[in-house]
């Protein structure tokens, strides 16, 4: 299967918008968003506050929103949080979730470093998927990874309203047919609401790490382990 090289979740004014000077001013309002929600405030008007008085870009918002929760969440979700040494019989993966962060990653686009040890990229669905010349390569990293923990089992869901999904089950069934363990992908409504509840989850979204009985952080080791070059702005 042949694709034009394309760059998932690349935006040209990223280099401006988190530059080192834009960085500074980024961290600063990432402190008072910060102290607001440590008070009880809403993050999402805590950062049209503090996103209107430094003039942040709808991009910059976005990434420290995806950055940033207050200390008791985050301690949660590091509770909940599984080591990869960690061997389960079944593990439960948010498909759309890990396969675009690698897509972006290995895109060399831009991926937020967040304050609960998770990557995440900036990249919006809005209800449009499609595979691109990144999808296979993301795939067998992830079968290798799930190869190293040794695990029985992995079922990946991915959201049937999203377009294209039909095609990336195919291609992730097919890349995966060889690994040691039990594949499957179920095309569902809603993922979220599926894995919200369940334990093993490998996902970043934050509502489902939020309701979660546990969580492998397998983006992250993926793309430390394997995938040296990434545009990586450290918000944690």
């Amino acid at each position: 299967m042949e694709h034009k090289v394309v760059k998932r979740g690349f935006i040209p004014t990223d280099k401006k918008e988190f530059n080192e000077e834009s960085m500074f001013t980024l961290k600063k309002a990432q402190n008072d968003i910060i102290y607001l929600i440590e008070n009880g405030y809403p993050i999402k008007s805590s950062s049209t506050f503090v996103g209107n008085h430094y003039l942040l870009s709808d991009r910059q918002r976005l990434a420290i929103v995806r950055a940033t929760s207050t200390k008791e969440i985050i301690a949660e979700r590091k509770t909940k949080c599984i080591g990869t040494d960690f061997t389960p019989k079944k593990v439960m993966i948010d498909g759309l979730n890990l396969i675009i962060t690698l897509e972006v990653a290995l895109s060399n686009s831009t991926l937020i470093k967040c304050m609960d040890g998770t990557v995440r990229d900036l990249a919006g669905l809005r209800g449009t998927y499609r595979l691109i010349d990144k999808t296979e390569l993301a795939i067998q990293l992830i079968g290798n990874k799930l190869m190293d923990m040794k695990i029985d089992e992995v079922i990946f869901y991915l959201d049937s309203p999203v377009s294209n999904t039909g095609r990336l089950k195919l291609l992730i069934l097919e890349i995966l047919l060889e690994f040691p363990y039990k594949v499957s992908v179920e095309l569902v409504n809603n993922a979220d609401v599926l894995l919200e509840n369940q334990s093993n989850v490998v996902t970043t979204d934050a509502i489902i790490l939020n309701r979660c009985k546990s969580w492998f952080n397998i983006a992250t080791e993926i793309i430390d382990e394997s995938i040296p070059s990434v545009r990586l702005i450290d918000l944690s």
